[in-house]
């Protein structure tokens, strides 16, 4: 679901993700057809990446925790 927002919406992946100043930057570059795609991108990385960094957190947390 968040990556379908982020392709369609890219700014409102960065809300919703807490980034505020990065969600208006992405917007900017947004406003524009040809930005819409370097934007399309950029939110659909950051999310992976957001997402293995939890991960790793988790793993890093168990291993801890034995």
């Amino acid at each position: 679901m968040m990556t379908l927002l982020a392709i369609f919406f890219p700014f409102l992946s960065f809300l919703f993700r807490g980034k505020i100043l990065t969600a208006i930057i992405c917007l900017i570059l947004q406003v524009t057809l040809i930005g819409w795609i370097p934007a399309a991108i950029w939110a659909v990385i950051s999310l992976q990446n957001a997402r293995a960094d939890k991960r790793t957190e988790r793993l890093i947390k168990a291993m801890k925790s034995k």
